[in-house]
């Protein structure tokens, strides 16, 4: 399963990103492909919060990232991923063995969700190489 972090979801729509072609080409692929694309809630509330934030330039109307978002999960290869029973005995691991505090505790949420679903995490944020245990790949390096 692909499991899609924010920052990618969030440069896909990003027109003033030196990584928006190459990010909205890599999501229009995996929306298409035969693979699962497994959404976190956390990924998308962040691609909302930040991709509307009205301090950038190029924000985003409210409609319009709703609309990004309902397009999305009516695509046929795409999962809503939540966590189930075991995620806090995940979670723990990750916030520990990760060495987790503050803000990285969303990341350490995303690491033990994609671990949970056997999935594989696509990031651009190499912070994610400290969680044991996830696979992780940067699309935009390999593109």
């Amino acid at each position: 399963m692909i499991v899609p972090d924010a920052n990618l979801l969030i440069y896909a729509y990003d027109s003033k990103s030196d990584l928006q072609p190459s990010a909205s080409r890599w999501l229009r692929q995996i929306l298409s492909g035969p693979d699962p694309v497994g959404f976190t809630w956390l990924s998308i509330g962040a691609f909302v919060r930040i991709s509307t934030n009205l301090t950038l330039r190029n924000h985003l109307p409210m409609a319009v990232a709703t609309q990004i978002v309902d397009e999305w999960l009516t695509r046929r290869v795409v999962r809503l991923i939540v966590p189930g029973d075991g995620h806090w005995a995940l979670l723990r691991n990750m916030l520990i063995a990760g060495r987790v505090q503050g803000p990285t505790v969303t990341d350490a949420q995303l690491a033990a969700l994609t671990i949970e679903f056997g999935g594989i995490l696509y990031t651009a944020d190499r912070d994610f190489a400290r969680f044991p245990g996830l696979r992780w790949i940067n699309p935009l390096e390999i593109t």
